[in-house]
């Protein structure tokens, strides 16, 4: 059995995985998606998958898509599409990366699944984001459509103007700020195979609670009130696994704010009482053996 792990960047995340796939016997090769290609007309599959030239992987699993033009990131996820369309379990999916990338999209499908999360609006339209924001009480935060690790964020008050829009391609994504003014926390949740893996309380130095902006993680236990809205939520985009991030409101409501599918899990896993990696391999394999029973 060979499953093929998709990254740009051997890192942390990646060595965990080749170290989970080993514990059970697996074989794992890294590889990229700019390398791979699509190539029709002979009698293969269509596809090329560097190190996998004799047949294709027995599962994919993607930790990271490089960013890219317009056209290159069409193509890388191409590739996943044409995979999942030769019967290849795809972790996480085209559909589900594409969904979760944009965080409108997001924000559109927890909505329509009933999953309590922050007034959102997104519109290429400065005039009618504005008409929103006039609707909206307190504080709001201006995000980019496309980003990650807290990169891009703006916060601004009802008297304040509106933040320029460069960094942002054009795409004005704009939240109701839901959060503390002070002890800024939220909570992370990774969810693996429709469970809850483990979870961690994000103390942020500021409102950005990201780790890599500095803040401090806590293991916090799998309690019924926070797992059930990152279930929800992982489903609502169709996620094999996800990180989803949750924060309350002043009087302690909660809503979530992403749903991350190809998530870093580097400071939840220096809390967490279990390996990480580990539960998204067993779940590939859990894929991979329902394929296999399904044909």
């Amino acid at each position: 059995m060979r499953i093929a792990i998709f990254t740009d960047q051997p890192d942390w995340h990646s060595r965990r995985l080749i170290a989970a796939c080993r514990a059970r016997g697996i074989a794992a090769e890294i590889v990229s998606l700019r390398r791979c290609a699509v190539n029709v007309g002979g009698s293969g599959s269509g596809l090329e998958i560097p190190g996998f030239a004799d047949r294709l992987p027995d599962a994919a699993l993607v930790r990271t898509i490089a960013a890219g033009t317009f056209e290159q990131v069409t193509l890388r996820l191409g590739i996943l599409h044409a995979l999942e369309a030769l019967g290849i379990p795809v972790i996480n999916n085209a559909r589900a990366i594409e969904r979760c990338v944009d965080k409108a999209m997001t924000s559109f499908l927890l909505h329509r699944a009933g999953i309590p999360t922050p007034p959102t609006f997104a519109s290429e339209d400065l005039a009618l984001a504005k008409c929103w924001l006039a609707t909206q009480p307190g504080d709001r935060v201006q995000k980019p459509l496309f980003g990650s690790q807290g990169r891009g964020l703006r916060r601004f008050g009802p008297a304040d103007p509106l933040p320029p829009d460069d960094g942002y391609a054009g795409v004005r994504y704009l939240q109701r700020f839901v959060g503390r003014n002070k002890g800024w926390r939220d909570f992370r949740v990774m969810v693996a195979g429709g469970r809850a893996v483990s979870a961690m309380l994000r103390h942020g130095r500021s409102w950005i609670t990201n780790v890599r902006r500095g803040a401090r993680c806590e293991a916090v236990p799998l309690i019924e009130r926070l797992v059930a809205p990152s279930l929800a939520a992982a489903a609502a985009v169709e996620a094999d696994y996800a990180g989803v991030d949750l924060i309350e409101d002043p009087n302690g409501a909660l809503f979530v704010l992403e749903v991350n599918s190809m998530p870093a899990w580097k400071g939840l896993q220096s809390v967490a009482p279990c390996d990480i990696a580990g539960s998204i391999i067993d779940h590939v394999l859990a894929r991979i053996d329902e394929g296999r029973h399904a044909a």
